[in-house]
């Protein structure tokens, strides 16, 4: 009977790709931007392979009237249908095919989160091109690399600021600049208002659209998110049209993201377009569900996120971890700040919430936490969570002090695990699937294997799926790399999976330190359980590759310049708060640092001493330590674009900090 079984599934999975028009291929995997690859179609995933422009028609159908995007421009917020955002979208294709946009040649966007990214995003895929996000916080430089490396035909940029950019340089492939915010500061040839781009769409026929439209196959690449190039040069991460349609499909529904047929799902995009989880998240999944999405401001992380999620009233939201941490000293600083008769009922109501939430399924008195949960809902409702009922953290680990207390404020946040290379999410936490601190169960449709399993049951983490990437623009060498003989994409990342089918990442490969007497040290679990003992702690990175003992870089909890996102000198409240309970009267890091604040200096001795009192053997114990003078940021290099700790670049800046812990 399994067999009989087994042979219908192949037969029916011969039929969907019968009908489906494919572009012929022999491999799974290209590194040409016009290459084509073998669809990873099994018995888990055989539903029927589809272009960006399906995915996008379908929506129209169901979802035309709804609400797609929403922009705030002055007081007023402006809304788009998704019948107009198709139309806007086919306009924006038309403008890219008269400007010379050519097959496969690349339209590269720079600048914040905006319904004109979107527009240009899906227009570039209707034309026929390759959309390539740019980070807005790259240098010239790396704009430049990105640009040139994905034949760039068209750049759209944000404004003035991103647009010098991209002057500063001649690029070979290089058509035409479109600015879509801002008056252009002086006529250039070439360069284009957006509402001049638009018009131009109007020379070009919905016939000639329609054949560039045909001609797209779901095997061929539409997409290129280039990796933030932490070490070496970025490389460009080549997503099929089918990477993309299936995993907006399947991957948000782990994730119990509701149709808009359903109930309509609202967000707010504010995370960089360029990484593969806003993107899937806010623009493609978007569009797949029919979700309202509306647009934070662009010093959104500079502190007006909050008053956007107030008036939007997401049910969704996702964050990377630095923005959760962020959150979460916000809330501190405010219940710090109350009177003491409502400091004391938060903490209380945070500390039945956390307690109820930890015990999960035990007992608990229902009559106290429902008291509990109308405090708690106050304090949601000030974060603009009042509709929110799903909170996403990925791209990044997250510490266990911050999933702890965000469950004191009744919220759980849902892991997502994957990585460019698998267009995203593999595995996923959601409402159907959680466990505390892990990143959830695979993704249905999508298989996992560990590979070289140490006693502890850790072993490398491996993806196969139709989410699984086409390969790295013009890298054969970083494409075999990546990938196993059978295809399996390899994620550098170590974990463990339980009976019950939770991952748990345990830390990556490249960044396991290797003592000079040879012990496997992951940094991860040492540096979390530091900044739990010293809440004064910002930062963390444990050293000690190919060293004789394990030293530690800390940063202090400060206030950030909001026009330049830089940490300034002085304490954050936290900190403050941290130094007066040990009688210390410093407010800034200079008053700390090199030995300057006794009390500090012996409080976090004692940390230290605490966490080594944990280790599982003499090599885990921090032996050294320092106190740098200014915290970690993307502007310092320190951290890239999604906050994510670059560690080769913190051991370059702060060389001779870790020479002198080694010094005889």
């Amino acid at each position: 009977f399994h067999y009989l079984f087994n042979a219908a599934e192949k037969k029916s999975i011969e039929e969907v790709l019968a009908g489906a028009e494919l572009a012929p291929a022999q491999c799974l995997w290209t590194t040409e931007a016009s290459g084509s690859v073998q669809l990873r179609m099994d018995e888990l995933c055989p539903e029927q392979p589809i272009t960006v422009h399906q995915m996008f028609t379908n929506s129209v159908q169901k979802y035309g009237k709804l609400t797609a995007l929403a922009s705030k421009k002055g007081n007023k917020w402006e809304k788009v249908t998704f019948s107009e955002y198709y139309h806007l979208s086919r306009m924006a294709a038309k403008g890219f095919l008269k400007l010379g946009l050519e097959r496969f040649h690349s339209v590269a966007i720079l600048g914040f989160n905006s319904a004109e990214w979107f527009i240009a995003a899906v227009g570039a895929v209707f034309a026929g091109g390759i959309m390539a996000g740019i980070y807005t916080t790259n240098s010239p430089d790396a704009c430049l690399y990105v640009a040139n490396d994905s034949r760039a035909n068209v750049i759209v940029v944000e404004n003035q600021k991103q647009l010098d950019k991209i002057l500063e340089d001649k690029l070979p492939h290089l058509k035409a600049i479109v600015q879509y915010s801002g008056s252009l500061k002086e006529k250039l040839p070439n360069l284009y208002s957006w509402e001049e781009f638009m018009g131009l769409g109007l020379e070009v026929s919905d016939q000639e659209l329609d054949e560039v439209i045909c001609s797209q196959k779901a095997n061929q690449c539409c997409v290129l998110i280039y990796t933030s190039g932490t070490t070496g040069s970025p490389k460009g991460v080549m997503l099929s049209h089918d990477n993309i349609t299936w995993t907006a499909h399947h991957a948000s529904r782990a994730g119990d993201m509701q149709p808009a047929e359903i109930s309509q799902e609202s967000l707010v995009s504010y995370l960089p377009l360029s990484h593969i989880a806003a993107q899937i998240y806010d623009l493609w999944t978007g569009i797949q569900w029919g979700e309202q999405v509306s647009f934070a401001q662009p010093d959104a992380l500079k502190g007006s996120l909050v008053d956007t999620l107030r008036e939007a009233t997401p049910t969704a939201h996702m964050g990377v971890p630095r923005v959760w941490e962020k959150i979460m000293e916000k809330i501190k600083e405010g219940i710090s700040q109350c009177g003491y008769m409502k400091r004391k009922l938060v903490t209380w109501a945070m500390s039945v919430s956390l307690e109820a939430n930890q015990r999960l399924t035990k007992y608990v008195n229902h009559f106290t936490v429902y008291h509990c949960l109308l405090v708690l809902q106050k304090l949601r409702a000030e974060l603009g969570f009042s509709n929110c009922v799903k909170f996403f953290s990925g791209a990044a680990p997250i510490g266990s002090e911050t999933l702890q207390f965000f469950l004191g404020l009744n919220i759980r946040l849902y892991e997502a695990y994957g990585m460019s290379e698998s267009s995203g999410p593999h595995f996923m936490s959601g409402p159907k699937a959680y466990q505390f601190s892990s990143c959830g169960k695979v993704v249905p449709g999508c298989q996992y294997k560990l590979v070289n399993v140490d006693g502890d049951g850790i072993g490398e983490v491996c993806f196969w799926g139709r989410n699984v990437f086409m390969g790295f623009l013009n890298m054969e060498d970083k494409t075999k790399e990546a990938l196993d003989e059978d295809g399996w994409l390899r994620s550098g990342d170590l974990g463990r999976v339980d009976e019950d089918g939770f991952l748990y990442i345990t830390g990556r490969i490249k960044e396991l330190i290797i003592t000079a007497g040879g012990e496997n040290i992951p940094p991860l679990p040492i540096e979390d359980a530091v900044k739990q003992e010293l809440p004064i702690i910002s930062n963390a990175m444990l050293i000690g590759d190919k060293r004789k003992f394990l030293s530690i870089l800390l940063t202090l909890k400060c206030t950030i310049n909001p026009e330049t996102t830089e940490p300034t000198d002085i304490l954050s409240l936290e900190a403050v708060e941290f130094c007066q309970r040990l009688g210390s009267q410093s407010t800034k890091v200079s008053d700390i640092i090199g030995g300057k604040d006794k009390l500090v200096y012996q409080s976090i001795e004692e940390g230290i001493a605490r966490v080594n009192s944990k280790a599982t053997s003499n090599a885990q114990r921090i032996q050294k330590w320092i106190i740098l003078g200014k915290d970690f940021s993307i502007v310092g290099g320190e951290l890239g674009p999604t906050m994510k700790l670059r560690r080769p670049a913190v051991l370059q800046i702060y060389h001779s900090e870790i020479e002198s812990f080694y010094r005889e």
